[in-house]
């Protein structure tokens, strides 16, 4: 193998190593994780200790010290007259509630909403989505699929009504709903004609939800401007692998003036918005709810935040504080969109809100542009025809290496060209086996402008060919299509296969279980490089590179036992494939005798050094002139 095989799989051994780096969280942010753990615990205890306080100012407001309790449903103030149990609540829930005392009590009851890909459970009881459930989907254990856990989480509009702060998770609406898919929850007032009212309407066909709250007659007590939305919303973990969930999950956000941006994946991180905000998404693994406005969130006091979880059953906690930065109005409206769906590249494509398919992660630049425009297309193509997902892998393997094969077949040449230089190539090694490096090197030079052989004409193939390689690494664990899709001894092509479970864990990351995928996938890459190995130059005193060539195999066997099975299969086609490459290109499309009779016609011909040599060569004598200079000092 020559040096630029070499340094192709050192440079995928070094992304490989580099990424799986970069998402390990380090010791300071396992640290600083807990420390904001400690910071969110602490929070809470101090906000219940405000509500406490809060709650026992009320109770001192109305009850006096002349205020002397006689029984259980009775109280006598300082004149005698006696005040009822129920009265007292009544005077205690108007100094809470201001106007909206009357949607201060009721009966919670929940409105279903339901098109062919969604059903929402909306509560009366505060107005919000209790149960939002992905009907097409479920979890790696066959039940049903939700988006957030309904017993955790914070989901409300707040508002100052005067001076009192008012949420709609403490309100009760009255619902009416607006056939299948919509319904419309109002919370009264003690003016007919002062309300506040909470719209939810699906989308027939598609993932969105439309909502929109109304404050209508509410401009001599409202301030809009301090209207907030808050969505503290904790993901349930639903696949198979949940090492691999979490490395996918976290929080997604884009200003109206800047590329999308996200949170950390790998700890808690929370951030002020610093722009007007088009949109944030709260992505697991495989599904988003995501929060989008036209009008954009204003980022005066809007934060975002993410916090993973350590119990086995959630993933991530997400949390949104955004405020809308309406005026004062009689009829103000906070309109919003919620997409609640999956992460699939055409659906969040179509959906024509800005990058929104960004928040799948399909790789950097090159990687990411290869993917778009050549393996999702073909893929989607293929996937038309309703194959197996095994078969689809297997052909769109075929299309890219034929797609390739022009710069295959001219990476073989090149390395032909080079190998059939050999018995010159043992001359000049011979000849400066105990002298000068540099000497040897110019020799070696002259060789190949003689020969016609440029040994840098092997590296630019391969380095095309490395974005198709990394670009898959990123398409395949992004792909929801492999989701649940079986392929002979795989359950799941999107997640690990195994055929057998360990009772103990094999450490550098191997795990608790055999892949059978990545095992002949590892051995398919062992077996390409001892053939490839024999069809390129033998590079002398380097014989550190032939342990490394046959090292990566093993590595990789390691780093890929818990990636995706889709993955592995890909790898290993594209071994088997290569493999074949090599054995039709020389049986039947490469006549060595041929080119080595080119080889020595060139040497025979005169030939003018191009450019780049000359500049090699030149370099290379100032080298050995600097070297004979330091050794007569």
């Amino acid at each position: 193998m020559d040096r630029n095989s070499i340094l192709g799989f050192v440079l995928i051994a070094a992304i490989l190593g580099v990424y799986t780096w970069y998402t390990m969280p380090s010791a300071e942010e396992q640290a600083r994780m807990q420390f904001q753990q400690d910071s969110l615990a602490q929070v809470e205890i101090e906000r219940q200790a405000r509500d406490a306080e809060k709650a026992m100012r009320n109770k001192e407001a109305v009850a006096t010290p002349t205020l002397q309790a006689q029984s259980t449903d009775s109280m006598v103030v300082a004149n005698g007259d006696t005040l009822d149990t129920d009265s007292l609540r009544q005077v205690q829930q108007a100094q809470r509630f201001g106007i909206f005392t009357p949607a201060s009590t009721g009966k919670a009851e929940e409105v279903v909403l339901e098109n062919e890909r969604l059903q929402v459970a909306i509560s009366t009881y505060g107005a919000r989505p209790s149960v939002i459930r992905l009907k097409e989907y479920q979890t790696h254990q066959k039940t049903p699929l939700y988006l957030a856990d309904p017993d955790s989480g914070n989901y409300e509009f707040r508002f100052f009504l005067g001076n009192l702060d008012i949420s709609t998770k403490d309100l009760h609406f009255s619902a009416q709903k607006r056939g299948t898919t919509g319904v419309a929850l109002t919370a009264a007032t003690t003016d007919p004609g002062k309300y506040l009212r909470i719209t939810y309407q699906l989308d027939s066909t598609t993932y969105f939800m439309d909502v929109r709250a109304e404050l209508v007659g509410l401009d001599g007590e409202v301030d809009a401007r301090n209207a907030v939305f808050n969505w503290t919303l904790t993901g349930f973990s639903n696949e198979k692998f949940r090492t691999g969930e979490l490395q996918k999950c976290g929080v997604y956000y884009k200003y109206f003036n800047a590329d999308r941006d996200y949170l950390s994946e790998s700890s808690a991180e929370s951030k002020k918005l610093e722009g007007r905000t088009n949109w944030v998404a709260f992505k697991q693994d495989f599904f988003t709810v995501g929060i989008i406005s036209n009008d954009g969130f204003a980022s005066n006091g809007s934060e975002i935040a993410v916090l993973p979880l350590e119990d086995s059953i959630h993933t991530k906690q997400y949390a949104a504080h955004l405020f809308f930065e309406k005026g004062r109005d009689a009829r103000v409206d906070l309109p919003m969109r919620f997409y609640l769906g999956p992460n699939h590249y055409g659906t969040l494509r179509r959906t024509e809100v800005a990058e929104f398919d960004r928040i799948i992660d399909l790789g950097w630049g090159i990687f990411g542009w290869m993917n778009k425009w050549l393996v999702i297309p073909i893929f989607n193509w293929l996937d038309g025809w309703g194959w197996n997902y095994g078969i689809i892998i297997l052909v769109l393997t075929i299309v890219i290496k034929l797609l390739l094969m022009p710069l295959t077949y001219k990476n073989y040449i090149s390395s032909a060209r080079m190998r059939l230089l050999k018995p010159e190539m043992d001359v000049i090694n011979e000849k400066h086996k105990d002298g000068d490096v540099m000497k040897k090197q110019q020799a070696t030079m002259d060789l190949y402008r003689k020969a016609g052989v440029n040994p840098a004409s092997g590296c630019l193939p391969m380095l095309v060919q490395l974005p198709v390689l990394y670009a898959m690494f990123r398409f395949f664990p992004a792909s929801i299509e492999l989701r649940q899709q079986s392929f002979l001894w795989a359950h799941d092509l999107s997640t690990y296969d195994s055929i057998v479970n360990l009772p103990f864990t094999v450490p550098l990351g191997y795990g608790n279980h055999v892949s059978l995928f990545t095992i002949l996938m590892a051995a398919s890459t062992m077996i390409y490089t001892a053939i490839n190995s024999k069809q390129m130059p033998q590079q002398q005193g380097m014989p550190s590179m032939k342990l490394m060539m046959y090292l990566f195999p093993v590595m990789m066997l390691f780093f890929m036992n818990s990636l995706p099975a889709g993955l592995s299969y890909y790898y290993l086609l594209a071994n088997v494939i290569s493999i074949l490459q090599m054995t039709v290109m020389k049986s039947w499309f490469v006549n060595e005798d041929k080119i080595r009779a080119e080889l020595l016609q060139n040497m025979k011909t005169p030939r003018k050094k191009s450019k780049w040599q000359q500049r090699l060569e030149d370099m290379q004598k100032q080298q050995q002139a600097q070297q004979n200079a330091r050794k007569r000092r």
